[in-house]
């Protein structure tokens, strides 16, 4: 499966949101079920770096950014300063010992994948940590700078997410680990594949119905938490009229469920800070049922974001000041 329309602009869309959280939510499942049955195991120093391509990209990539920092190296044959850049990436990974994973790209094969993560020009490198994607440098780097940007990347996935990287046994055979890493299926693994492949068709009844039955059988359920409230959001805009939505918003600035209707047509159109922003005005101004209604469907927009997401704690911190 491709990754969906990932975001480098810092305007998470509802596509980019599924994309990363769908992936993130699934390496976690594999992550802790290699844990239960005794770990992954230990790389050998090849294993440190991939080819990768459009097709193994979710497998490679996303998945595995749950365990450790992926590293992405966008190149191609005839780039020169690329021949500088990619062996000293190769190098750095191997000697890094496990802290990332270097993940080379050729564009010249993968152009849906170059589009999706917006380069412009290559060598270009961008990073994955635990499904959220960030771009690190564009052209010819000096080591120093390259390795003072992994330290920070190591840092971060480290602090925020818990990701200490990979065992490396240098006697280890080259492909084993990998093999062993990977996801293993769920109890609920069919549902959730028929609840994305509902919502890629625009069968949004089919979608929630398939989240629902998983979380009336795990009620923690992460992807499928996620899934739901996404579905669910898609559900209540469909059939909207943006313009008439709008303009009720504006007109009617107490009307509750005029600024709630205009927060998910925000979200579902990538403005995040507009949603949350109009829904945390609206608690401020509101009182008894309304103010309820609203922090309520604020709430079910934090699900389809993510708790992750640092704009989401920002609206948290704003949300507390404006109910106290």
């Amino acid at each position: 499966m491709q990754p969906r329309n990932m975001s480098m602009s810092g305007v998470v869309d509802l596509a980019a949101v599924k994309a990363a959280q769908e992936a993130k939510a699934k390496a976690e499942q594999a992550r802790a079920e290699a844990a239960r049955q005794g770990g992954p195991g230990a790389v050998s120093p090849a294993d440190l770096v991939i080819d990768v391509d459009e097709a193994g990209f979710e497998r490679d990539v996303l998945q595995r950014s749950a365990e450790v920092p992926v590293v992405i190296d966008f190149w191609a044959e005839w780039c020169e300063p690329c021949k500088q850049l990619s062996p000293l990436l190769e190098r750095l990974a191997v000697e890094y010992n496990g802290r990332f994973l270097l993940a080379k790209i050729d564009v010249d094969a993968n152009q849906m994948l170059m589009q999706q993560f917006g380069v412009q020009g290559i060598p270009a490198v961008f990073a994955v940590v635990a499904g959220q994607a960030l771009p690190l440098f564009q052209g010819a780097a000096g080591e120093a700078q390259i390795r003072q940007t992994l330290d920070q990347l190591v840092a971060v996935a480290e602090e925020r997410f818990g990701l200490t990287g990979l065992t490396v046994d240098p006697d280890a055979e080259p492909g084993g680990a990998q093999a062993a890493s990977g996801p293993a299926a769920g109890p609920y693994d069919a549902l959730l594949e028929a609840a994305v492949q509902a919502l890629d068709a625009g069968d949004l009844t089919g979608a929630v119905q398939a989240y629902k039955s998983v979380l009336a059988e795990d009620p923690a359920n992460s992807e499928a938490k996620l899934g739901l409230a996404q579905a669910e959001l898609l559900q209540r805009v469909q059939g909207l009229d943006p313009q008439q939505v709008r303009k009720d918003a504006a007109d009617k600035p107490a009307d509750v469920q005029a600024q709630i209707a205009a927060a998910d047509l925000d979200l579902v159109g990538g403005h995040v800070e507009d949603a949350f922003g109009r829904l945390i005005e609206a608690v401020g101004r509101t009182a008894g049922d309304d103010r309820d209604a609203v922090r309520l469907r604020l709430l079910e927009l934090f699900e389809v974001v993510g708790a992750d997401d640092p704009r989401v704690a920002a609206a948290r911190r704003a949300l507390a000041r404006a109910l106290f």
